[in-house]
């Protein structure tokens, strides 16, 4: 019934290129980004170092490597690093740091995906020989597994401020901070002015193809530039990522309160079935519980499917469902349609 029309919700990286994208690949001047000599890469790492408040920027194929690189720029094999324990860099990026790395993780048990100042305080391992160093905290806005959930400007520099009174680095996976400033109203400079290194994706809510950003200090982004040598992250003629890059950070950020809009009508009408639990989304990240209903999250996102509209699940009886440029009002509206008919 719902073949040709699927509603899809699983992902802001199912975003495409706008036109104005294509046609900037096409235009683009090009030259070899190894050598440091694609203009194109040059003017995207120069305008997002300058949208952070940072020295320095480095473009890189995706978010994962862009935390593993920025991670790897500031840490030593054996030193310890302190996340929350359902951060995506622990969680999703297949223990990268550790396997290439051999950086140690301790993990903090947050809420929504924020630890407080004196979680890290306790956690922080001090001068004893049969300890890691700790070196770095990572933290992430906004935050994945807790439903978008935005962190403030005041929980951030809570951890900032812990972080520099013991020496430690802070890495932020910012990979949709600009849903984060746009749900605060405020900058991402400003958002991330006491932090270390930021990695920002370029290809989900800002719809660009591929790619993602580190920004962070002259010395430590010299750094992360080896690094992603050595993971063979060092791209040619990378002006044809770059171009689209630049539309993304310079219109499409702009854009990203219609995305929060979406993802609060599908909230609203979500709660009008009994026996789901939503959570109230920050951003585009819509989280709903099936407990009640009895339902794995699996198999909820198989009943959804059913029905065409597309979702994902983080595990346990959770569904993910996520809103990106895609997705209108009227979506909205039809996958709720949809729903009731498939809770009667």
């Amino acid at each position: 019934m719902y073949e040709n029309k699927k509603i899809d919700l699983r992902s802001d990286t199912k975003t495409l290129p706008t036109e104005e994208m294509l046609n900037s690949i096409l235009e683009a001047e090009l030259g070899d980004d190894v050598f440091g000599e694609d203009p194109t890469v040059n003017r995207l790492e120069e305008l997002a170092a300058k949208k952070f408040g940072k020295e320095a920027g480095l473009l890189v194929t995706s978010g994962t490597q862009g935390n593993l690189i920025a991670i790897l720029s500031q840490t030593l094999p054996g030193d310890e690093v302190f996340l929350d324990s359902q951060a995506h860099i622990y969680y999703y990026e297949v223990g990268a740091i550790s396997a290439i790395g051999g950086v140690t993780t301790r993990t903090i048990d947050g809420v929504d995906g924020y630890f407080t100042s004196e979680q890290l305080e306790g956690a922080i391992r001090y001068e004893d020989i049969h300890f890691p160093v700790s070196k770095l905290v990572s933290l992430e806005n906004t935050f994945n597994r807790a439903g978008g959930k935005v962190i403030t400007k005041k929980q951030l520099d809570a951890i900032t401020d812990v972080a520099v009174d013991n020496n430690l680095k802070v890495h932020l996976d910012g990979a949709r901070i600009f849903n984060a400033a746009t749900a605060l109203n405020t900058t991402v400079d400003k958002l991330t002015e006491n932090i270390d290194t930021v990695q920002f994706c370029l290809s989900k809510g800002l719809s660009a193809p591929v790619g993602s950003v580190v920004v962070g200090d002259e010395e430590t982004i010299k750094i992360a530039r080896k690094k992603r040598k050595i993971l063979g992250g060092g791209m040619r003629q990378a002006g044809i990522i770059a171009a689209p890059g630049i539309i993304a950070i310079e219109k499409m950020s702009k854009r990203l309160h219609e995305d929060h809009a979406t993802a609060k009508q599908l909230a609203i009408g979500l709660n009008e079935f009994q026996g789901l639990n939503v959570k109230d989304p920050d951003s585009n990240i819509v989280m709903v519980d099936f407990s009640e209903l009895g339902l794995t999250g699996t198999e909820a996102v198989s009943k959804l499917a059913s029905v065409g509209v597309l979702s994902g699940s983080p595990g346990g009886n959770k569904v993910r469902f996520v809103t990106y440029r895609h997705i209108s009002q009227d979506d909205i509206t039809e996958a709720l349609d949809r729903l009731e008919k498939m809770f009667v």
